[in-house]
C-alpha cells in the first residue's frame, strides 16, 4: 500500500528489520527480560500492521533481544507504579494490549515465534497468538498471573485449552509451573526444539537442567548459542515464502476460527474485570512483592478472609466516620482519623 511506502524503523523499544521476504520484529528491552511497556505495545502493533500491509513481506518473525527472554509479558514494575494507583487506566492498557495481540492474529501472514529464552505470562500469550514456534532448548514457557495478582486472560485462558487441552491449561494457569522446551513440544506449545547449549564450542543434544544452568552462567566451558535457532527459523520462514500468499492468508483466517471465537467472547469482559480487580489488595500485594523481590503473602490474605476481615482492602472496608472533623468513609481498621488525627472508637460508621 502506498500509505506505508515510507516505513517506520525508528522505534524506541523494538527493532524492525526486513529482508529476503521476512520481517523480524524484536522486543528490545533485555534489561527487563523483554517485558513490554505501554509504549512498546503501541510500537509492536504498528510494526505488525506495517509488515501485514507490506507486499515485500511474506513471513513475520517475532522474538526478543538476547538469549535470556523471548518476552516476559507486561512490565510488572510499571503495573505496580501506574496501574495499581489508577486502575481505570488499566482498561486503556488492555485496549492497547488487545490491539497488539490482534495485530498478530490478523496479519494475514504466517507469524513465527523465535523463542530465544523464557516465554512467560504475556510472552506465552504472544507465542500463542503466533502461528508457529521454534524454541531454543534452554528456554521455557509458563504463566504467572495467579502468582502476581492477575489473571492471564489476554490469550492464555482463551487459547491454552485449545492448544494443550483443558487439564494442562489449568495446570499451567493455576500452578504457574515452568514448562521446559521438550515438554512444550510434546504439549503442542511449539513446533520444534533446537539445541542451544554448547560445551567447549560443541552443541549438546538434550542438555540436562544442570548443563543449561551452567551455560546460562557461562561456567565450566558451557555457553548459550542461538545459531541453530536462527537456522531453523530461517529455514521455516523460507519454506513458508514458497507457498501461495492468498492461500496462506485464507488458511490462517480459517484456522483462526476457534482462536477468534474464544478471544472475542471473553476479552471485553476480561478487560473490564482486570481493571476493576486492580482496585483490590491482590494485585497490589503480588506486584509490590515482585518489585521488592520478596514472597507474596498469599496466606495472609486468606487468613484475613477466614477471620471475617477484609481481604480486598488493606485497612478494611470504608465504613468509619470521624466524630471530630466529620471525615467519612475511613477504613474500619483505622484507630485514628487520617484527616485530623482524632481517635476513632469502634468499628462502625460514626466511630461507634
Amino acid at each position: 500500500m502506498d500509505v506505508l511506502k515510507n516505513q517506520k524503523t525508528d522505534f524506541k523499544e523494538i527493532l524492525y528489520e526486513k529482508g529476503n521476504w521476512v520481517a523480524r520484529i524484536t522486543i528490545n528491552r533485555p534489561q527487563v527480560y523483554n517485558s513490554y511497556s505501554t509504549s512498546a505495545l503501541e510500537e509492536l502493533a504498528t510494526a505488525f500492521r506495517q509488515a501485514a500491509f507490506d507486499d515485500e513481506v511474506a513471513v513475520i518473525v517475532l522474538t526478543g533481544m538476547g538469549d535470556k527472554a523471548f518476552c516476559t509479558g507486561g512490565d510488572v514494575k510499571e503495573y505496580q507504579e501506574r496501574y495499581t494507583r489508577a486502575p481505570h487506566d488499566y482498561w486503556k492498557y488492555m485496549r492497547l494490549f488487545g490491539a497488539y495481540i490482534e495485530s498478530i492474529v490478523n496479519t494475514g501472514k504466517p507469524v513465527v515465534a523465535r523463542i530465544n529464552g523464557m516465554a512467560v505470562g504475556g510472552g506465552n500469550e504472544s507465542n500463542l497468538a503466533c502461528d508457529l514456534a521454534v524454541i531454543a532448548e534452554h528456554a521455557w514457557v509458563g504463566q504467572v498471573g495467579t502468582g502476581v495478582g492477575s489473571v492471564a486472560a489476554g490469550g492464555a485462558t482463551q487459547w491454552l485449552p485449545i492448544t494443550v487441552g483443558d487439564r494442562r491449561a489449568r495446570y499451567m494457569l493455576m500452578t504457574n509451573r515452568r514448562v521446559p522446551a521438550y515438554q512444550a513440544l510434546e504439549w503442542g506449545l511449539v513446533n520444534e526444539v533446537v539445541p542451544s547449549v554448547k560445551k567447549d564450542g560443541a552443541f549438546i543434544e538434550r542438555a540436562t537442567p544442570e548443563q543449561i544452568a551452567k551455560a546460562q552462567k557461562g561456567a565450566d566451558g558451557y555457553s548459550i548459542s542461538l545459531e541453530k535457532l536462527d537456522q531453523a527459523v530461517d529455514a521455516l520462514a523460507q519454506e513458508l515464502v514458497d507457498k501461495f500468499a492468498e492461500c496462506i492468508r485464507y488458511t490462517k483466517e480459517n484456522v483462526n476460527f476457534w482462536k477468534n471465537f474464544g478471544w472475542h467472547q471473553t476479552i471485553g469482559h476480561a478487560r473490564d474485570w482486570l481493571s476493576v480487580h486492580y482496585t483490590s489488595w491482590e494485585p497490589l500485594e503480588g506486584m509490590t512483592a515482585f518489585v521488592e523481590k520478596r514472597p507474596s503473602r498469599y496466606r495472609m490474605l486468606r487468613e484475613r478472609a477466614a477471620q471475617g476481615k477484609s481481604s480486598e482492602f488493606i485497612w478494611g472496608a470504608y465504613e468509619k466516620d470521624c466524630p471530630a472533623c466529620g471525615a467519612k468513609a475511613l477504613p474500619e481498621e483505622f484507630t485514628h482519623c487520617g484527616v485530623c488525627g482524632a481517635e476513632l472508637i469502634g468499628n462502625h460508621p460514626g466511630g461507634k
